[in-house]
């Protein structure tokens, strides 16, 4: 399927400026589209009037939502409602005022956090409905699956072409790196660089190290979100995968080597491990979208590892 030639489009990515939402920005501009940028610090998204006067200064043909406000364990059990909140209503504005502005296209950045704590493993879309998801992202999970149910039903009643696609957990060079907000590979980064600075033989991170995760690296999680802009038709989710698991202990060990940390792991098991396991089937990304990932888990850790060490004073700025 050879999708939309996204050449000259004008195309509106919400959250252009972040982590993921630059890299998108990026393969856009690789295929000759106008990539427009929409930054919460001017257009605060989860107001309707200003998602209408994103889309009047955008004129744009897609939008593609990569904007939410995501963190990892810790900022979503102290943030349950601001999470649920912002994301749920930031989406059902933009949906419905793309709709209503005539946008040929939206694609929706779904989340890994919106599968059942104890779905089978790998997760297949079809799962999505078989439970709740783990209780320390649900708020957030439950939020943008919302999405996915206000796509399909603008779809049914109005004809309006929105797609979702699920990334996995994301990482990569421009992450996150500070402790109260960030996901698990940049906050052991991050300790395992000043331990080993600092002398120190042992890092304390959270749980048991027993869960597992499905890491993305995230230049490959943009090129599959805008394949799925060009390629992908239909109600149905398609998740984007690294299909290869790994337990959150054995991560750490990987992440100590390329960092030359030396020292131990002290695991606190007061603290959540949150969902248990953590892979999905990305098949249907093979299958309709022709996209597979090219960056393995060592190599985005060294990538990530080199980026943080040559930008962290500028981060600490």
């Amino acid at each position: 399927m050879k999708g939309a030639d996204l050449a000259g489009s004008r195309i509106m990515v919400t959250g252009g400026g972040g982590f993921l939402g630059r890299r998108i920005v990026d393969r856009l501009e690789e295929r000759g589209a106008n990539a427009i940028v929409v930054r919460s610090a001017d257009y605060d998204l989860t107001e309707p009037e200003r998602v209408r006067a994103a889309l009047q200064d955008a004129q744009a043909d897609y939008v593609i939502h990569a904007a939410a406000v995501v963190g990892g364990i810790g900022a979503n059990r102290e943030h349950p409602g601001s999470f649920f909140y912002a994301n749920a209503v930031m989406g059902v504005h933009l949906i419905h005022e793309a709709w209503r502005a005539g946008i040929r296209k939206l694609l929706i950045v779904g989340t890994v956090c919106s599968y059942p704590k104890y779905a089978e493993v790998p997760f297949r879309e079809d799962d999505l409905w078989s439970g709740y998801p783990e209780e320390t992202n649900a708020p957030y999970g439950l939020a943008k699956k919302m999405l996915l149910v206000q796509a399909q039903a603008y779809r049914d009643e109005y004809g309006f072409e929105s797609v979702v696609v699920i990334p996995t957990n994301l990482f990569g060079p421009g992450d996150n790196f500070d402790y109260d907000t960030s996901h698990v590979i940049p906050a052991i980064i991050r300790k395992c660089v000043e331990a080993r600075e600092a002398g120190n033989d042992e890092v304390v991170l959270w749980g048991t190290g027993k869960a597992t995760r499905e890491f993305l690296y995230v230049d490959d999680a943009a090129e599959g979100l805008v394949l799925g802009l060009q390629k992908l038709e239909g109600r149905d989710p398609v998740n984007l995968g690294s299909a290869t698991e790994i337990a959150i202990a054995d991560l750490a060990e990987l992440i100590a080597r390329t960092t030359g940390f030396r020292g131990r792991f002290a695991w606190d098991a007061s603290k959540p491990d949150g969902q248990p396991r953590r892979a999905v089937d990305g098949s249907r990304a093979r299958d309709l979208l022709g996209w597979s990932p090219r960056v393995g888990i060592e190599d985005g850790l060294r990538r990530t590892v080199d980026w943080y060490l040559e930008n962290r004073a500028e981060i600490r700025s």
